[in-house]
């Protein structure tokens, strides 16, 4: 058997070890009221199966049951790498779910915008476990409207597969079958499914297939999940192209599956694909993207991938049938760095090439940066990165390429929760015109927006890093690392948040009791306003880089994208980055659409803005 047998039922349990002599089954039954009888637990050998298989028969007319493996006699039991759910934690016993009998009210979704997908939709990504001051599913639920106000379209769920205790990112779960029961386990995540579908809300779920975490991370002991062949920042590579593979390949492509199939998800985001090492001849991410492309035709309605993409190339969109990877939008972190570097002024690191005057654009500062980026998709096209020390990425087919497929941002949770404290761009920014500005650039380019948790009402709350590993050796040494990363950036040891600290959490948990005062009732307004815009200055269907152009003066500090497309409306987004009022030159400026400020006003062939504001202009004739 190299294909994926059912999961676990209480009437029979399979897992695959194929190296194993002697694979036992401890179980005990669980009530229809989720409690175990630990005074029935017993242990059963299992019979194999073929193939590495080893196979339980058990009790179908059981509600449930709690089970683990003891491998070749040695304790404790270990859970099921297939697990559907880990009500008592990684370590734990896993516990049966039968998907089949969750509640659904979505019997008419077709998908985001009516069967339209992700491609052009506005973004928004959250994490459940400071969403909230609950950090439930369904105290996640009753937020919604907010959503369906501010004009977003798919809702970003980042992961939620089983992790270590209760306070984390996600990005270190070990069971990727399983719904972090802190969340609500599976029945909370298809209860906030189903509210979002009830809302017009698609829902993507970010998945994590490049590695698991190091707390709970068992699967080396059934099985080749890993191979030594390749490195990661994470340790030895999921074994994609080594013996092993023919099984561990299904067994992440049944994953993102049930997603689809058993939660009703829409889009799944693939964490970090260029790390998922694999020189097969059909390289992974196209097997994968077959397979979900054959159960969305089955579904009815759109199954889609967005893939978060180091590589700056653009074969990762391009379609199986024409030799690439299939994946429906990639992230384009480019974008990101372009807006930040333009509105902060910050160049450290990463950010060095993206303030200009360097290999990678030698004649011209930050903002022609940005004109290259929001032009032509990326920096780094082919041009040198002096943050890896080489050539990267590919040009971009601007006339071609749908530019729907790349997902352009101000903010995610990456850039903000990787800084040391967690700052949000409205920390960062001079005045909040500049945060608005960049709304304007990033929600109105001919990408795919998408927007972080809070910004679009300029949050105060900053969003860190944090962890609540119960091992002491793993708990030092994610707090050395984090001091020594930042250390490198002139931060002092006491001045980086202990992410074990439970402080670390709650100072990033959203002050809802925001979102209606003052500055950030405006910069909620704005951001609705331009998501609405959007829809009316860019209809349905695939755009295009080459429409757009942009002007700029790096010495008085004002930027223009200006699109003209041949089947919509002509606009541009004006933005005033400099403290004094500026006339924009801007030919063929229009009425205006949109204003961050007051004292906007169109003149010939020009914009009169405040200083640090944004608006947002139709056009005539060139």
């Amino acid at each position: 058997m190299t294909g994926a047998p059912p999961l676990a039922t209480p009437a029979e349990v399979w897992v695959w070890a194929p190296v194993l002599d002697r694979v036992e089954l401890e179980w005990a039954p669980v009530s229809a009221a989720g409690v175990a009888d630990d005074g029935a637990r017993r242990r059963d050998p299992m019979e194999r199966a073929g193939d590495g298989w080893w196979r339980w028969h058990g009790d179908g007319g059981l509600p449930a049951i709690d089970y683990a493996f003891v491998l070749d006699g040695s304790d404790p039991p270990l859970p099921d790498p297939r697990s559907a759910w880990q009500p008592h934690g990684v370590h734990g016993p896993s516990r049966t779910v039968d998907t089949g009998a969750l509640v659904w009210t979505d019997t008419g979704w077709r998908g985001p915008r009516d069967g339209a997908g992700v491609l052009g939709a506005v973004v928004y990504e959250l994490h459940v476990g400071t969403f909230t001051q609950e950090g439930t599913f369904d105290a996640a639920a009753e937020r919604l409207d907010h959503l369906v106000a501010l004009g977003v379209d798919v809702v970003e769920v980042m992961p939620v597969a089983a992790f270590p205790t209760d306070r984390g990112w996600g990005y270190d779960g070990v069971g990727l079958y399983a719904v972090q029961d802190g969340y609500g386990g599976p029945g909370g995540f298809a209860r906030f499914v189903d509210a979002c579908h009830a809302r017009g809300l698609g829902v993507a779920l970010d998945v994590v297939h490049n590695h698991l975490g190091a707390s709970g991370n068992y699967l080396a002991r059934f099985a080749p999940y890993f191979t030594d062949a390749h490195e990661t920042p994470w340790g030895p590579a999921v074994n994609l192209d080594h013996p092993g593979s023919e099984v561990v390949r299904p067994f992440l492509v049944e994953n993102a599956l049930r997603w689809f199939r058993d939660y009703h998800v829409d889009v799944l985001r693939l964490d970090a694909v260029h790390e998922l090492k694999d020189d097969s001849a059909r390289h992974y991410l196209a097997e994968l993207a077959d397979a979900v492309a054959a159960l969305g035709h089955e579904l009815g309605r759109p199954c889609e991938l967005v893939a978060e993409s180091d590589l700056n190339d653009t074969s990762m969109v391009t379609p199986t049938a024409e030799g690439g990877l299939g994946m429906t939008a990639q992230w384009d972190d480019d974008v990101h760095h372009a807006l930040h570097v333009a509105l902060t002024g910050e160049d450290q690191g990463y950010y060095a090439d993206f303030a200009g005057h360097s290999r990678a654009m030698p004649d011209g500062g930050p903002l022609a940066v940005l004109a290259k980026v929001l032009t032509h998709g990326f920096l780094h096209d082919g041009a040198w990165s002096a943050f890896r020390d080489a050539p990267w990425g590919r040009p971009v087919a601007v006339d071609a390429l749908d530019a729907r497929r790349l997902l352009g941002y101000l903010q995610t949770h990456d850039q903000v929760g990787n800084r040391a404290t967690g700052e949000r761009i409205s920390a960062l920014v001079a005045d909040p015109g500049l945060q608005a500005a960049g709304a304007a650039l990033c929600l109105l380019a001919p990408t795919t927006p998408m927007l972080f948790m809070g910004e679009e009402w300029a949050a105060s709350t900053p969003w860190q890093f944090f962890t609540s590993f119960a091992e002491d050796w793993l708990e030092e040494a994610v707090r050395e690392g984090r001091r020594a990363e930042f250390g490198s950036h002139g931060w002092a040891a006491d001045e980086v948040p202990d992410p074990q600290d439970p402080s670390a959490r709650d100072r990033s948990v959203l002050d809802w009791s925001e979102v209606g005062r003052g500055a950030h009732a405006r910069m909620l307004r704005w951001y609705s306003a331009c998501a609405d815009l959007r829809r009316r200055v860019l209809p349905a269907g695939a755009t295009r880089l080459s429409d757009s152009g942009a002007t700029f003066d790096e010495d008085d500090r004002w930027f223009v994208l200006a699109r003209r497309p041949a089947d919509g409306p002509a606009y541009a987004v004006v933005a005033n980055l400099g403290g004094r009022e500026r006339s924009v030159p801007v030919e063929g400026a229009g009425h205006v659409l949109l204003e961050w400020a007051p004292g906007t006003a169109v003149e010939p062939s020009a914009v009169r803005l405040p200083g640090r504001s944004a608006a947002v202009v139709a056009l005539g004739e060139a």
